[in-house]
């Protein structure tokens, strides 16, 4: 039954990833909250909270979840 409900991973382009880097930039310097709709074993999950780290060059951002407060390591990959 889950299987049936599987979506295939979405593809960004260069675009998209600069832009969405451009953005986790700012709400990490505005310490603003974001909505972030990630892919993971084939369902799109999306959260509310806080970037607390960036690293722009190597893709790799740190996100605060607002229900349980905890920290996750995340990679744009395109």
């Amino acid at each position: 039954m889950n299987k049936q409900l599987e979506v295939p991973p979405p593809l960004l382009i260069e675009e998209q990833m600069q832009q969405i880097n451009f953005t986790l930039i700012e709400a990490l310097h505005t310490n603003k909250q974001v909505c972030l709709t990630y892919y993971k074993n084939g369902q799109c999950i999306t959260e509310t909270g806080l970037i607390q780290f960036v690293d722009s060059l190597g893709n790799l951002f740190i996100f605060i979840d607002e229900v349980f407060e905890l920290k996750n390591k995340m990679r744009l990959v395109s």
